[in-house]
C-alpha cells in the first residue's frame, strides 16, 4: 500500500491508496504540522492515526510547503518503510506538466501536485481553488501547464488577524453560513461572520472574474474547489464545476505512478 502525504502549513494530510497503480483508497488522516519536531515523535503520530494500515505500507510520497518539516517527515517515514520516501521536487521527480512561470522553482509544490491532480481527474483547463492557510487561485492550461496563479490571505489567517490587532474583537469560529446570512449584521459577531464570509465570497469571485477576463476569448473557464474550507464556500460561488477535497493527494498518488520505475516494481 502507498502512503502519500502532503504537508501544509497547518496540517499533515495522509491518505493511502494502491502501489501499483496510484488509485486512491482511503484519505483524510490529519497530523497538526507545529506537533512535528522530531523523526520518532512524527513516526508514532502516523502510526497512531493509521493504526492496523500501518503493516500494509509498502512505499510512500510526500509534497511540502514547509521545509523544516521535510526531513524529519522523510526520516520517520523511512523508518516505517525501510526506504527513502519519494519526494516532490528533489531532483529526477518527473511531473508530467510544464511550468510556465517566472521562475519554475517558486512555484510551491503543493500547487504544481494540484495541478497533476487536476490533469489526471478534470477537465481542463481549469481554475483550482485551494482553501487552505492561504487562499490559492491557479490555472492550468488544457495541456496540463501551470500558468501561475494568486495568493490571498487564507480565511483562518484573516481570522486571527483579527483577534489580534482589534482588542475589542471576539474569536469568531468558522461555521456553515447559508444563503441567507444577512450582509448587515446587528451585532459583533454578526458584523463578524458577514465581514469574513461575504468578504471572501466577493474577494474570490472577483478574482475569478478577473483571471477569467484576462484570459480573453471569452473563456468561461470553471473552477475546481479543494482544501479544507472548500465546503464552506464552494456553493456561493459561481461557475465551480467541482468540489475535490482530495485533489492534492490524488496528485501524489498520480506523481508517484509516473515515477514508479524509480522505486521498482514491488508493491499491492
Amino acid at each position: 500500500m502507498l502512503l502519500a502525504i502532503d504537508v501544509g502549513n497547518t496540517n499533515l494530510v495522509l491518505a493511502l491508496g494502491s502501489v501499483t497503480d496510484g488509485s486512491l483508497a482511503e484519505a483524510g488522516y490529519r497530523i497538526e504540522t507545529a506537533s512535528v519536531t522530531d523523526a520518532r515523535a512524527c513516526e508514532s503520530a502516523i502510526r497512531q492515526v493509521l493504526g492496523d494500515q500501518m503493516d500494509q505500507i509498502d512505499d510512500a510520497v510526500i509534497a511540502s510547503v514547509v521545509p523544516a518539516v521535510t526531513p524529519i517527515l522523510t526520516e520517520a517515514v523511512t523508518r516505517i518503510t525501510g526506504k527513502a520516501p519519494l519526494v516532490v521536487g528533489e531532483a529526477g521527480v518527473e511531473l508530467g506538466i510544464g511550468v510556465n512561470i517566472d521562475i519554475p522553482a517558486q512555484a510551491g509544490a503543493d500547487r504544481l501536485v494540484n495541478a497533476v491532480g487536476a490533469m489526471a481527474s478534470h477537465e481542463l483547463p481549469a481554475i483550482l481553488l485551494d482553501f487552505g492557510t492561504a487562499t490559492t487561485l491557479d490555472l492550468v492550461a488544457a495541456d496540463g501547464t501551470y500558468e501561475g496563479g494568486i495568493i490571498a490571505p487564507g480565511v483562518a489567517l484573516s481570522i486571527e488577524a483579527l483577534e489580534r490587532a482589534a482588542a475589542q474583537l471576539p474569536r469568531l469560529e468558522l461555521r456553515s453560513f447559508g444563503a441567507d446570512l444577512p450582509v448587515l449584521g446587528k451585532n459583533t459577531v454578526a458584523a463578524m461572520e458577514t465581514g469574513v464570509f461575504w468578504g471572501y465570497v466577493g474577494m474570490i469571485e472577483g478574482l475569478l472574474r478577473r483571471l477569467r477576463d484576462e484570459q480573453g476569448d471569452g473563456k468561461d473557464i470553471p473552477a475546481i474547489a479543494t482544501g479544507g474550507l472548500a465546503g464552506l464556500f464552494a456553493e456561493h460561488l459561481s461557475g465551480i464545476a467541482a468540489v475535490d477535497p482530495d485533489l492534492t493527494v490524488r496528485g501524489l498518488f498520480e506523481i508517484y505512478a509516473r515515477n514508479r520505475g524509480l522505486r521498482g516494481d514491488k508493491g499491492n
